[in-house]
């Protein structure tokens, strides 16, 4: 009885040695698994912290253009603005010169009539 025993402890113990390097040969594993997906979310991380720097580069590039061309459209709308009101201007002026010389013309052809 204590020899059946005794074999049946030591079988035990293989099966517990087999077990036990199993299980270390798994943790060993997922240990491994785990750092791989480790780097590789730390390179996606990096991957998408440089796609966002890129894009805000790209941005703020545009961002700029768009505040010369609105700069731009600003100063050429002002000197639109000055040039109209200098063609006004000048449309009052020569109006003003046409009346006076219709008047002079009038006052001409009175006197060449009498």
């Amino acid at each position: 009885q204590l020899h059946i025993t005794m074999s049946e402890k030591n079988e035990l113990a293989k099966s517990l040695e087999i077990v036990q390097n199993e299980l270390q040969v798994k943790e060993r594993e997922m240990k491994r698994e785990i750092s791989e997906y480790k780097d590789r979310l730390l390179q996606a991380e990096k991957e998408h912290r440089d796609h966002l720097t890129e894009a805000k580069r790209k941005n703020e590039v545009e961002i700029e253009a768009c505040h010369e061309k609105i700069s731009s459209l600003e100063h050429f709308i002002s000197s639109q603005k000055l040039e109209i009101e200098h063609l006004k201007s000048n449309k009052e002026q020569l109006n003003n010169s046409l009346k006076e010389a219709n008047q002079a013309l009038g006052e001409l052809l009175k006197n060449k009539v009498r």
